[in-house]
C-alpha cells in the first residue's frame, strides 16, 4: 500500500492526514494548534506542522506529501533565509488604505486585467506596500516574498537559515503554484507571468518571488530533520480554497460555499474572470483551471457568538432557528462583526434589524443570524453568476455546514440545489490528491460521500428582507 499525506495549514491550526493513493481511504489523522492573532511567527507554522506530523504517526511509510495553506499571508525574508518580521495573514485588514494607494495607482480595471483581481486588505500586494510604508527598514531588508504553504514547502524541502536548515537559504528554491500565487495580487493568472511592475510598486523593489510549479509536479524531496525523514516527494501546494476544490474533486457547475472562519464561494470554470468591481476575485485553481471567488470575513463565527449570547451550543441553536418562521418575523442580522472583505467595508460593525417587541425572540435571534450569514453568501453567488459562471449545485462545506438547520435555510435561500459533502478536512484531502499526482503522474478520482440533500423549496422573502436592509 502506497501512503500519501496531505496538510492544511491553516489560520487556526495544522492538520495532517495519511491516505492510501490507490482507493483514497483516509489511514489516520493528526493535528496542531496555531497562535491566535492576525499576525503570527511562520516559525510557529513549521513547529505546529512537526507537531501535527508526530500526532498522525510520522511520516515513514510515507511516498509523497503536499501542503494546502491559508492565502495571502506574508512571509519575508532577508538574504539568509531568515523571515524579518512576523507574517501578517489575510484576515489583518491594516493595509486597507495601502490597497487604495495601489488602487489610485494603477486602477481598479488596470489592476484586475492584469492580476484577476482589485486587491483589498487580504492580499499580499498590500500588506507588501504597508511594509514599505510602516516599517522601511523592514522592507528595505526583504530578499524574498513567500506565502505561508510556499514557505512551508521549501522548509520540508530542507531550506532555511544556515543554523537550522541542513541545505541552507536557497531563495532560488522557493516555488508556489498558480492557485496561491493568484491571491497575491502581482501575477497574471491570464498569462501565468509575474507583475513585476506592480510588485515593485507594492515593495519598493523587485525581490525574489516563487517559481510556479505545476498541477501535478514534484518539486523536489524531503530532506532529513528533526521530525522529516528524507525521500519523500513534495507535491506543489496550493492556496487552501483551491486544495479544499481539489478535494471535493469540484468540477464545473459545482460552486462550493464554505463556511468557516471566513466564508467563501468560489467555482471551477475553463476560462480566467475579471471583475473590476473587485466583488469577485479571479483565482486560478490548482488543477489548471480556474478558481472565481468572494470572501467574506463574517461566517461561523457570527453564529459562534449568537450561540454564546443564547446560551447554546450550536445543535442549540439550530433548533431554535428551526422553530422559527423563514425571514425571522422580520429580524435581518447584517453579520458585519469584524469589519467586511466582502462588500468591502473593513471598519464596519454588524447590525440588527427590524427588532419589535413580537419579532424579538430567541427563535428569531437564532435564525437571523443564520440567515444572515448564508444571505452575504448568497449575494456572493450572485456576483459570481454575473461573471458567467454556471451554477448546477452547491456544495456546502465546513463545520457549520453539518448544522441540520444550517443546510435547510441554505436550501431556502440558494436558489439552486443544496448538497452537504460529508464533514472531512478537505483542504489536507486536496493536498492529498496532489501528493498521490506528483507521484503516480495521475490525477486519482476521488469523490467524497454526501451527507444530506435538503429539499426545502427556496423562500425569496430571506433575501428580500436582507436586500432592503443592506440597502437601507
Amino acid at each position: 500500500m502506497m501512503l500519501v499525506a496531505g496538510v492544511d495549514s491553516s489560520t487556526q491550526s495544522c492538520k495532517v492526514v495519511v491516505r492510501d493513493a490507490q482507493t483514497g481511504a483516509i489511514v489516520r489523522s493528526g493535528r496542531a494548534s496555531h497562535p491566535d492573532g492576525t499576525e503570527v511567527p511562520p516559525a510557529a507554522w513549521w513547529e505546529a506542522l512537526l507537531a501535527a506530523i508526530a500526532d498522525a504517526g510520522g511520516l515513514d511509510d510515507v511516498a509523497a506529501i503536499s501542503v494546502g495553506g491559508q492565502q495571502h499571508g506574508m512571509v519575508v525574508l532577508d538574504a539568509d533565509g531568515r523571515v524579518i518580521r512576523d507574517a501578517l495573514l489575510w484576515n489583518d485588514t491594516r493595509s486597507a488604505a495601502a490597497a487604495r494607494d495601489l488602487i489610485a495607482e494603477f486602477g481598479a480595471e488596470g489592476l484586475a486585467a492584469r492580476t484577476g483581481s482589485v486587491p483589498v486588505a487580504s492580499f499580499t500586494a498590500t500588506k507588501l506596500r504597508w511594509l514599505r510604508d510602516a516599517e522601511p527598514e523592514n522592507a528595505a531588508r526583504v530578499a524574498a516574498v513567500a506565502l505561508p504553504h510556499d514557505w512551508l514547502s521549501w522548509r520540508l524541502r530542507g531550506y532555511g537559515p544556515a543554523d537550522e536548515s541542513p541545505l541552507g537559504p536557497d531563495l532560488a528554491a522557493l516555488t508556489t503554484d498558480r492557485s496561491d500565487a493568484s491571491g497575491t495580487s502581482y501575477w497574471n493568472p491570464t498569462t501565468g507571468d509575474y507583475e513585476r511592475e506592480i510588485l515593485i510598486a507594492a515593495l519598493g523593489h523587485d525581490p525574489i518571488v516563487p517559481r510556479l510549479a505545476g498541477p501535478g509536479e514534484s518539486i523536489g524531496e524531503t530532506v532529513a530533520q528533526p521530525g522529516i525523514p528524507a525521500g519523500i516527494i513534495v507535491g506543489p501546494g496550493a492556496g487552501d480554497n483551491a486544495a479544499a476544490a481539489l478535494g471535493l474533486g469540484a468540477r464545473p457547475g459545482d460552486v462550493i460555499v464554505s463556511i468557516g472562519t471566513s466564508g467563501t464561494v468560489f467555482a471551477v470554470t475553463g476560462q480566467p474572470t475579471t471583475d473590476h468591481t473587485g466583488t469577485v476575485a479571479g483565482f486560478a485553481d490548482a488543477s489548471g483551471a480556474f478558481l472565481p471567488l468572494v470572501a467574506t470575513l463574517n461566517a461561523a463565527r457570527v453564529l459562534d457568538r449568537i450561540a454564546v449570547l443564547l446560551g447554546v451550543d450550536h445543535a442549540g441553536l439550530g433548533e431554535l432557528a428551526l422553530d422559527a418562521q423563514p425571514g425571522s418575523g422580520g429580524l435581518v442580522l447584517q453579520p458585519y462583526f469584524e469589519g467586511e472583505r466582502t462588500p468591502n467595508l473593513p471598519d464596519a460593525t454588524a447590525t440588527l434589524f427590524g427588532m419589535t417587541l413580537a419579532a424579538t425572540t430567541r427563535e428569531n435571534l437564532a435564525r437571523a443570524a443564520i440567515e444572515g450569514m448564508l444571505c452575504g453568501l448568497a449575494d456572493g453567488l450572485d456576483a459570481v453568476r454575473r461573471l458567467g459562471v454556471e451554477a448546477r449545485r452547491v456544495l456546502l462545506v465546513g463545520g457549520a455546514a453539518a448544522n441540520p438547520a444550517v443546510s435547510r435555510i441554505a436550501a431556502e435561500v440558494f436558489d439552486a440545489p443544496v448538497e452537504v459533502p460529508e464533514p472531512g478536512e478537505y483542504v489536507a484531502l486536496g493536498a492529498t490528491v496532489q501528493a498521490a499526482w506528483a507521484v503516480t503522474g495521475e490525477r486519482p478520482e476521488w469523490t467524497p460521500s454526501t451527507l444530506a440533500s435538503p429539499d426545502a423549496a427556496t423562500v425569496p422573502l430571506i433575501r428580500e428582507q436582507y436586500a432592503a436592509r443592506a440597502v437601507a
